[in-house]
């Protein structure tokens, strides 16, 4: 018998268990090169004006092929154990480690070979409808075409040889370290089994559980005012990051065990055989795999967070530009005005023109605000803000005592703590006078701009406004000092007002007139990027991981399959033994899935204003396309078992 036969026989044996690899080879393969047929895309260079494209493509494709040779070096460790008893074998037959080595090369290069060029193809079918996504979440007018780019298909071989190569190195180093004696053994070794619960674990587990507490608590306090340097911030991150993840680790440790230990106990050990089947497999495998659902976890949590803030701030950009501009267009001076008025009037559009008397003064926050006096964000007791006229805005009746705040965003609601009502005193140049909040206004009332940045602005009335602009401080005024915002009364007109607009000069210095429209249009194309990377990246990992808890359930399924056939001798029937099984999947697949939402919605929370205006919408619609994707490899496990009870009598 030849090693060619031997090879071509072992190729079409093994061709079996090879499907789902070979599907998320081909996967990684078609999604890299996809991906990186976009970065030498000449349509990408017409948009790299606006956003860095290929910078922020770049970056993406490491951290992709970061993630595809874990996943692949990986998946080959563990089917190279599967294999152990096969390699041991040949050795007992009389074949030396380097012939063997020639023969899961051989097999190695027909599987990676084919894949390879399956999914260079399938990413070549496909690059064109990768470029539309991204052309079409990012609001980039530009048609995207099918075309074959040598330069990403030479990356895309580089790439993937050298991860074969060290396959090939790492299969190399297994088959040369290992015995014969110690082949037969790797995978009876390779799950460790322990019979009882320790106390050292229970103490272990509930340890976990507090420092993951831990790191949620200090998230939800992590801009509330509570640090106030930046040192105190970074540590308190560090912190987060430290405390979560190794309580997520301890928690798989000890934790899991010990709740089913507590159920076990609470059963006198009369377990049915679904329980058996569920609960006692988990508690007794979950030690082993600590490290691995850790990394999972992890890296879920991170993925969801990322897509999670970048959504959100995609989502909320109209409003967002409308926040910071609360009209159409915002003109910084009476010329540019007057010229966009009369281009407007001559293009028959018609429009609606509000001016408001911006004068910026100190005021002392400190009565109405729950915040250490040296937060880093502020000094409240002397803050610059910009103050207007209650004739100005409109649909605001003050007296003469009251005053009320503006522009009061979800980040600073988030961040500091206002009191509705209390006393607020301006200063002057000269002299000091006192009003009395009556209340918070969410929506701004001029750009930001005028408000110092974001910043909330100040509504008076009419006779404090005049007191004030005679006791203004001249350095603290900016340079325009009328806020001039024109809307267009016909929605349907706006695209032409736009264009109107692109005509005026683009302003100042720091001071530019604003397109409502424009800033909307500029953050989609900023955070759609940013959502079609980490989208790309997420989906990779998804199925890599995934692929990765499937090969594990197909180690576990075979290993499991003589005691299978047991109790079916007994008289169980495939439907009981299924039932085990599917609430065994359920906690496999589950338990990381919830825990690493968990994880990503107290690190969506902690910091989500600084990104857009919506949350639970953005949130939620992530997560649940991201458990409908993970649902499917805990599918394709309890279809698997199916197969293998089926065939365990």
């Amino acid at each position: 018998m030849s090693i060619n036969y031997i090879i071509a026989r072992n190729f079409r044996k093994n061709i079996k268990n090879y499907y789902l690899y070979v599907f998320a080879l081909v996967f990684s393969v078609a999604l890299y090169f996809a991906f990186v047929t976009i970065q030498f895309d000449p349509a990408l260079e017409e948009i790299q004006s606006s956003i860095k494209g290929a910078a922020a493509i770049k970056a993406g494709s490491v951290l992709l092929i970061s993630i595809v040779t874990i996943f692949l070096l990986y998946a080959n460790q563990l089917f190279i154990k599967r294999r152990s008893k096969e390699i041991g074998l040949y050795q007992l037959t009389g074949l030396t480690k380097q012939k063997i080595f020639r023969i899961l090369s051989a097999e190695n290069s027909i599987l990676y070979c084919g894949s390879l060029a399956i999914g260079i193809l399938i990413g070549f079918s496909f690059s064109r409808l990768v470029a539309m996504v991204l052309f079409k979440i990012t609001n980039v007018k530009i048609s995207a075409t099918l075309q074959f780019s040598t330069n990403a298909f030479v990356q895309t071989v580089i790439v993937f040889l050298v991860i074969f190569l060290l396959i090939l190195l790492m299969n190399y180093l297994y088959i040369k370290r290992q015995s014969i004696l110690s082949l037969f053994r790797v995978q009876s070794s390779t799950e460790e089994k322990v019979k009882r619960v320790t106390l050292n674990e229970m103490v272990v587990g509930l340890f976990g559980i507090a420092l993951i507490l831990t790191g949620y608590y200090i998230s939800s306090r992590l801009f509330s005012g509570h640090f106030t340097s930046v040192n105190q911030l970074m540590l308190a991150m560090i912190m987060i990051l430290g405390s979560v993840i190794l309580g997520t680790y301890l928690f798989y440790r000890g934790s899991v065990r010990f709740v089913f230990y507590l159920i076990r106990r609470q059963k006198g050990g009369y377990l049915n055989i679904r329980e058996v089947l569920s609960l006692s497999s988990i508690m007794f495998r979950m030690k082993s795999n600590a490290i691995l659902l850790t990394v999972i976890t992890t890296v879920s949590a991170l993925a969801i967070g990322l897509l999670s803030l970048s959504y959100i701030s995609y989502y909320s950009a109209e409003k967002t530009a409308k926040n910071d501009s609360p009209a159409d267009f915002s003109i910084i001076n009476v010329q540019d005005s007057e010229q966009f008025k009369q281009s407007l009037s001559s293009k028959g559009i018609d429009y609606k023109e509000t001016r408001i008397n911006v004068i910026n003064t100190i005021v002392d926050l400190s009565q109405i605000m729950d915040i250490p006096m040296d937060n880093i964000m502020m000094n409240i007791q002397h803050l610059d803000i910009a103050v207007v006229s209650a004739k100005d805005v409109g649909n605001v009746q003050l007296a003469e005592d009251e005053m009320m705040l503006a522009g009061f965003n979800d980040m600073l609601k988030s961040m500091f703590s206002f009191k509705g009502s209390g006393p607020v005193k301006f200063h002057g140049l000269h002299q000091t006078i006192s009003k009395e909040l009556i209340g918070l206004k969410k929506n701004t009332v001029v750009s930001w701009q005028f408000s110092r940045g974001r910043g909330p602005v100040a509504i008076v009335s009419d006779s404090t406004f005049s007191q004030l602009k005679q006791d203004l401080d001249p350095e603290l005024q900016i340079r325009y000092p009328t806020y001039i915002g024109i809307d267009i009364v016909d929605r349907d007109q706006l695209e032409s007002a736009n264009e109107v607009f692109q005509t005026l000069p683009t302003g100042d210095g720091p001071y530019h007139n604003e397109s409502q429209l424009d800033s909307a249009n500029g953050q989609k194309q900023t955070m759609g990027l940013m959502m079609f990377i980490v989208g790309f990246l997420g989906l990779t990992f998804l199925v890599t991981s995934g692929c990765i808890l499937y090969f594990k359930q197909m180690d576990e399924g075979e290993e499991e399959k003589p005691s299978f056939t047991i109790l079916r001798k007994l008289g169980f029937t495939q439907g009981d033994l299924l039932s085990g099984v599917q609430i065994k999947q359920l906690f496999n697949f589950g338990i990381p899935l919830i825990i690493g939402l968990s994880h990503s919605y107290f690190a969506i929370k902690s910091g989500w204003f600084f990104f857009g205006t919506e949350l639970w919408t953005p949130m939620f619609l992530v997560m649940l396309l991201y458990t409908a994707l993970y649902s499917i490899f805990g599918i394709l496990s309890v279809l698997y078992y199916k197969k293998v009870i089926r065939t365990a009598l």
